[in-house]
């Protein structure tokens, strides 16, 4: 056992065919020898597991077999603490909360029953983890259906497989380290919209309400206000094929709602700070209210197509290319924005084309208002992924 093989030992003894087994039988037997068996360990599988480990995801070997066999592929693997080696008899003694900790710490579990890999899992999860579970046999399905995500291998009883929430079509371990960077690559996409559209959101209702004090017209029209949803929604739906920072899925991410309020509340009350000044500044020249209604329409939609640009990544927006499909919907969006004051089809939503001064307006004010935006992005306080 502690060479890694499991070992059987073969007897024989003459028996009359007409005698029945009994536990009589197993007396006075002739010792024939010794059955070793090995289950290799596959190749690739140390390096994928160091990777996995690279990656912030912590590996445990749950197993009913005996602690010599364990500890010995352990050691072989090399990504495991082999120190301690709990086994079942011990993890029978301990109580729920007492539990809790060891499996912490613990790598290793051996000898253990279908039950007691339950409680090892629950464990781990009342500790604040999230915990995936990898087997194939019929005492692992309680285990599998405790976890947080249960996976087996299509050549898995069928009761694994139906406790299971996902079924490897191959059994390759680079398959789940790869389920582990994609799932986070569309974690940190997430946040990136909730981001954006909660303070853009909060920006906009806080601009509009306060602008409605000092006009004697409707700042921007209901049409004009879903078009602006519409077309900013573009590149927003486009997050999702957008480049993630590797230091983004180096380490798993939390949803933290109190860093969603609080970007809210600093970004949407510095979009609604610009807003003002694009108000105020567009009421100084004294335009007509559909000029004055482009204006704030143009400076709403390219400010939060900036704004997303901006904060999708921790880093320089030059040193963190977007990817293609958000790049051209941003674009896209961005071209459309300007175009449309001077098409036939923007008499339909109240819009007019805007002169040189209003261009030069907007965009100073859009470059100030980045300029902005990237200095709160790098203060420590407002790290938002």
């Amino acid at each position: 056992s502690r060479k890694g093989l499991r070992c059987l030992g073969v007897a024989s003894r003459s028996m009359p065919p007409t005698d029945p087994l009994s536990r009589d039988s197993e007396r006075d037997l002739t010792f024939l020898g010794f059955l070793t068996f090995e289950d290799p360990i596959k190749d690739g599988v140390i390096e994928t597991l160091r990777s996995i480990e690279q990656h912030g995801v912590r590996c445990k070997v749950l197993t009913g077999d005996n602690r010599f066999v364990t500890g010995y592929v352990a050691t072989i693997l090399g990504v495991l603490d082999v120190d301690t080696i709990l086994t079942g008899a011990e993890v029978r003694q301990l109580s729920s909360h007492a539990l809790a900790k060891r499996a912490i710490d613990v790598d290793i579990f051996a000898e253990l029953d279908p039950a007691q890999k339950e409680r090892i899992i629950l464990a781990l999860k009342r500790s604040g983890h999230a915990v995936g579970y990898l087997g194939d046999g019929i005492n692992d399905a309680a285990a599998l259906h405790a976890a947080d995500v249960g996976i087996s291998v299509d050549t898995a009883v069928d009761v694994t497989k139906e406790a299971a929430d996902i079924v490897l079509t191959r059994k390759d371990l680079g398959l789940l380290l790869e389920a582990v960077l994609e799932g986070r690559r569309a974690f940190a996409n997430t946040l990136k919209y909730v981001f954006v559209s909660a303070s853009a959101n909060f920006g906009n209702m806080f601009s509009m309400a306060g602008a409605s004090l000092f006009t004697t017209f409707i700042p921007l029209l209901p049409k004009q206000v879903l078009l602006m949803n519409v077309v900013s929604d573009i590149p927003a739906l486009a997050i999702a094929g957008d480049r993630v920072d590797p230091e983004l899925i180096q380490r798993p991410l939390r949803w933290n709602v109190r860093t969603i309020w609080r970007f809210m509340g600093i970004f949407g009350l510095v979009s609604s700070l610009f807003d003002y000044l694009t108000f105020g500044t567009l009421l100084y020249l004294r335009l007509e209210t559909d000029a004055f209604r482009t204006g704030w329409f143009l400076e709403s939609v390219l400010s939060e197509i900036m704004v997303l640009i901006v904060i999708r990544t921790r880093r320089s927006v030059w040193k963190s290319p977007m990817g293609r499909p958000l790049f051209f919907a941003s674009c896209a969006a961005a071209l459309f924005c300007l175009v449309l004051p001077f098409l036939p089809l923007a008499t339909t939503f109240g819009f007019s084309p805007f002169s040189y001064g209003v261009g030069a307006v907007v965009a100073g004010i859009l470059i100030l208002y980045g300029a902005a935006i990237a200095f709160l992005k790098r203060r420590e306080p407002l790290q938002i992924l």
